[in-house]
């Protein structure tokens, strides 16, 4: 039996040897992608190797109630030798990360089953604190085990205060109420560990893969490494058509699952319960149930977008704590669900609006459906009806093909040089529009806020250096570089690693480049949550701004009177209660979020406050922005003759005019065009 023992635990040695190995063979081939491909590369030394470790850690025990300090530290031998571990391909370094992270997983589950054989009161004499700064490791196994209790406490009773607003009702029947939450809070507990210590792709390699993508990381935000699942999963989502739900969900900082957004027709839509910021909290389908709270982001993602799954019931809470349930039958999605839109607005002046929810591209040669196409078809429409001016609305539009963009830009100019292009090399590549003439040569306005990325940035740059449009909104993201999917071994006939690296960086026709900084409105517009959200220059290795020294001739419209329009604009903004509430509700969401809470006794009543501390602004926010706006939509007249014969487009187009209708960004982008339709006038 000892000798079967031996060879059984030899084997598992000499399997587990192999793997490292070629882990450090993959470690090898993206170093060498990275050092020839890369915009910047950067030297494989005790920085790449200080930051690797950081953030691996970070990842494994974000709250620092995983590992103990003597753990820690025992890992810690290896901060500032990654760089030659992996030059030196020893890769025995990653048994260390995976014995320590599988042995605190374990024991963290047994304390947690020993919780839940405990009697658990609801009246505490516990507090929990807060901290924006880091915690310290652990000392004594005992006090993470005391931690946990408190944390499930808490989260039971959050659990039971987000049912309803009545407080007195809950207390009531709290024992009963907190019986049934403290079952689903330890079955969520256990559920993430299992996940976590038995995960899809095996629990080696999803170690192998957290470094392999920190290591991409280090280079910029925007490098990382893709296995063949992560990389056919990005495929599909750029499926021209797939079978959906009609919705997009992401993850937030709480690792809640939240609906993003409606397709306008689509299932979750004509269901007329969910709304935008649901907290989707439970899914079945195919005779089995999903609890979000202990499932893996990728198999909601599957559940959510796979034809594999065609009835989905969704359970979901509402922002005031109401759960509902909703049964959805998937149907067929066109990607033109998300293409360009347009409309006429306005009072004083038929306005011109279009949409323009992402530079997407015509995959088929063939086809005349990118971006660019749309938006020329739509300039041509509303110019049948004679607008006078234009807003391009690039709100919330991440990007897409540079190709596209590129195109969309010579239709506003009249033409010369877009951008500069450079790569590694430093070599300069003037991208220009050489079609003469613009499709439409009138006032116009770009809206952009802080989801406005890449391609968008690009776009609403090129305008702005022109001076072919006031650029109004909130700072955009910050994203001035382009990245392309390569597989790390060219010669092999299915490859199953793959790295997106960035390899080139944009330049404005002045030489600045707006990667960092973002592009700065010429007219600032409050926005919520404007401070909170994560631009360029809240990621650690973000490429820097800088300039470089070009002279390129190009044709800037003169600006004689964009003072007094930027002037009569903020004046508005200033005085108007719709901007001056935005501005009160960040104030005080600032003041919940950017400071420390103070410390939280785990009581009923303490939680109940804390847990509906932003139930007030939360409504104030969803009143504000479903409020109509005091201007005229309609749709073109070609729309109008193709909606009469479309009963799904009437069902889009309404959601759509609704959303329109209730923008005061919008509305702002009109008074902009007036004021310069009557400047000019006179």
């Amino acid at each position: 039996m000892r000798k079967i023992f031996a060879l059984a635990l030899l084997f598992s040695v000499m399997v587990q040897a192999q793997n490292h190995e070629k882990a450090c063979v993959t470690f090898s081939k993206i170093n060498d992608l990275l050092q020839k491909r890369h915009f910047k590369p950067k030297p494989v030394d005790d920085s790449l190797s200080v930051y690797v470790f950081n953030t691996v850690m970070e990842e494994l025990d974000k709250s620092k109630n995983l590992f103990l300090e003597q753990e820690y530290n025992e890992l810690a031998i290896h901060k500032y030798k990654i760089d030659n571990y992996i030059l030196n391909k020893d890769c025995a370094f990653l048994t260390d990360f995976i014995t320590a992270y599988k042995k605190a997983l374990q024991r963290n589950r047994d304390f947690i089953i020993e919780i839940s054989n405990e009697p658990l009161p609801y009246e505490t004499k516990d507090t929990i604190y807060f901290s924006k700064k880091t915690f310290p490791y652990h000392t004594d196994p005992q006090k993470i085990k005391s931690f946990l209790r408190k944390k499930i406490t808490f989260d039971i009773l959050e659990d039971v205060a987000q049912i309803s607003r009545n407080k007195d009702s809950l207390q009531q029947h709290l024992e009963g109420l907190g019986k049934i939450a403290k079952q689903k809070i330890l079955e969520s507990y256990l559920c993430r560990i299992d996940n976590e210590l038995s995960p899809a792709e095996g629990f080696e390699n999803s170690i192998y893969n957290l470094f392999f993508s920190t290591f991409c990381n280090y280079f910029d935000p925007h490098s990382t490494y893709f296995n063949y699942n992560e990389r056919a999963s990005f495929v599909s989502s750029i499926s021209t058509e797939n079978y959906s739900l009609g919705l997009y969900v992401s993850q937030n900082e709480n690792e809640e699952i939240i609906v993003e957004e409606l397709v306008p027709g689509g299932p979750a839509y004509r269901a007329k319960k969910i709304d935008k910021g649901d907290q989707v909290i439970k899914l079945a389908a195919n005779d089995a149930e999903y609890t979000v709270s202990c499932t893996s982001i990728e198999t909601i993602t599957d559940i959510v977008y796979s034809d594999s799954y065609k009835q989905v019931q969704l359970t979901l809470r509402k922002k005031d704590g109401t759960v509902y349930s909703v049964n959805l039958e998937k149907t067929i999605m066109k990607a033109d669900d998300h293409s360009v839109y347009s409309f006429i607005v306005g009072n004083e002046e038929s306005i011109g609006y279009i949409k323009i929810p992402s530079f997407y591209t015509a995959f088929d040669n063939n086809s005349d459906h990118g971006c660019a196409d749309d938006v020329a078809k739509e300039v041509a429409r509303l110019q049948k009806d004679n607008i006078k001016g234009l807003v391009l609305d690039l709100q919330f539009n991440g990007g897409g093909s540079m190709d596209e963009v590129i195109r969309m830009a010579g239709m506003f100019i009249n033409f010369g040089p877009i951008a500069i292009l450079t790569d590694k090399n430093k070599s300069y590549n003037i991208v220009k529009d050489y079609n003469r003439g613009m499709l439409y040569n009138g006032p116009m306005v770009i809206l952009v806020n802080g989801f406005s990325a890449s391609a968008s940035e690009f776009f609403a740059g090129i305008m702005q250096d022109y001076n072919r449009a006031l650029i109004v909104g909130s700072t955009t993201l910050g994203k001035a570089t382009m990245q392309t999917i390569l597989p790390l071994d060219d010669d092999e006939k299915n490859p199953e690693d793959f790295v997106k690296v960035t390899l080139d960086k944009f330049y404005r026709v002045t030489g600045k480049s707006s990667q960092y900084t973002g592009i700065i409105p010429d007219i600032e517009l409050p926005t919520y949550f404007d401070d909170l959200l994560p631009r360029e220059s809240s990621m650690p290795t973000a490429i820097k701004n800088d300039s470089i020294e070009i002279k390129l001739v190009f044709n800037r419209l003169p600006d004689i009177e964009n003072k007094n329009i930027i002037a009569l604009s903020k004046e508005r903004i200033k005085n108007s209660a719709d901007f001056s509430l935005i501005n009160t509700i960040n104030k005080r969401i600032n003041d919940l979020y950017t400071v420390n809470k103070v410390p939280l006794p785990v009581t009923f009543n303490s939680v109940f406050t804390d847990a509906h501390s932003m139930d007030d602004i939360w409504k104030e926010i969803n009143t504000a922005t479903e409020k109509e706006q005091d201007f005229t939509i309609r749709n073109t007249t070609y729309a109008t003759e193709i909606l009469k014969h479309d009963e799904y487009g009437r069902n889009a187009n309404d959601y759509k005019i609704k959303t329109t209708k209730s923008d005061i960004y919008i509305k702002e982008a009109i008074n902009i065009l007036n004021d310069i339709n009557h400047i000019y006038k006179h």
